[in-house]
């Protein structure tokens, strides 16, 4: 079987996967919705009990488009950044927007005590949240921005990108050491990550936020391929270089960003989905590797949510626990994997 025909039936069982892991997780939880009463729903017809009518439409369906945002957006921002620093352990969170994105939503949780009630009143809100997340993300992504034009060397970006975030991470511990255990709880909670919280006006904003992203990384794929030989080599190709870092960065910001916004910092999936597509597909093309890993990112998250869930129980695990648990053995596994199958 040729590469071409094999790459054809694995999309093709991924995006069948996708589909079938959508109404998984809409259909699990702590009350089971048949798929007959989900497609029902979701076709315009009425279910035949008015609150799983509700569940689906106000809850699970919402919690399962964030879950395939999150998937697809972490997953290709860590490709990206894995291709620009030919780095494999390079993840979405590597320029520090992360940790940015914690340095606000901590001055908002952790000081919100030191601000009239009014004000404090209005930042603790989920809006007020967002708002301080996006701001600390935001000023990270400017100042990565303003160092690499004046960086040729993209490792050196690099290494700025990680001193932002042990900046940052330092200012957090401060505010931690002297913030309540209340108000410790209270970001303990956000660092964990959430897909269920989101408004459907929230769902649009972050679903602008990862297209556009999203279009910049598919522009971003000739390029992507002509990096693997090296920046040099890329150069003697006539590629602008500079140009070319420049959009790379802005997708990954913009896709991390809005989603550590929203979703809060969600870990693993952005570093280990675009290893998990090169050994699947056994290549190192991003025309593949793009498609691939959305597809990947999107299935991964949902199975992760459906295990966060804990079906028929009460209680619900922090969706970051769950990525990370899940994902780190999976991965050792499969390097493991092809270290002997290449011996």
């Amino acid at each position: 079987m040729n590469n071409q025909k094999r790459n054809t039936i694995l999309f093709f069982l991924l995006t069948l996967g996708l589909v079938l892991l959508f109404f998984v997780n809409i259909s699990f939880g702590s009350i089971t919705i048949p798929f007959k009463e989900i497609y029902t729903s979701l076709t315009g017809g009425q279910a035949s009990k008015s609150t799983w009518e509700y569940i689906i439409i106000n809850y699970r369906l919402p919690k399962a488009i964030t879950a395939i945002l999150v998937g697809m957006g972490l997953s290709i921002s860590g490709l990206l950044m894995q291709t620009l620093f030919r780095n494999p352990l390079a993840g979405p969170y590597v320029l520090g927007l992360s940790s940015g994105a914690s340095l606000g939503v901590a001055f908002v949780i952790l000081g919100a005590s030191l601000l009239p009630p009014f004000l404090s009143t209005i930042l603790l809100s989920s809006y007020g949240v967002v708002l301080a997340s996006t701001i600390g993300s935001s000023v990270v992504l400017l100042a990565v921005l303003m160092v690499s034009q004046r960086l040729r060397d993209t490792m050196a970006i690099l290494i700025v990108g990680l001193m932002f975030g042990s900046f940052t991470s330092a200012i957090v511990g401060v505010l931690t050491y002297f913030s309540s255990a209340e108000q410790l709880q209270k970001f303990t909670f956000w660092s964990m990550g959430n897909l269920g919280n989101l408004s459907w006006s929230s769902i649009l904003i972050l679903t602008i936020c990862v297209a556009i992203g999203l279009l910049l990384s598919l522009f971003s794929i000739k390029p992507l391929n002509a990096l693997l030989l090296g920046e040099n080599y890329a150069r003697s190709l006539g590629l602008n270089f500079k140009k070319t870092r420049l959009i790379i960065i802005f997708a990954t910001s913009i896709l991390a960003g809005s989603i550590t916004a929203y979703a809060g910092p969600i870990a693993f999936v952005g570093l280990a989905v675009p290893h998990i597509a090169k050994l699947v597909f056994q290549t190192s093309n991003h025309s593949v590797l793009y498609w691939s890993t959305l597809l990947l990112g999107a299935s991964i998250m949902l199975i992760c949510d459906v295990i966060s869930e804990l079906p028929g129980l009460e209680i619900t695990l922090p969706i970051n626990a769950v990525t990370s648990i899940i994902g780190a053995p999976v991965v050792i596994w499969l390097l493991v994997s092809k270290r002997k199958m290449i011996a």
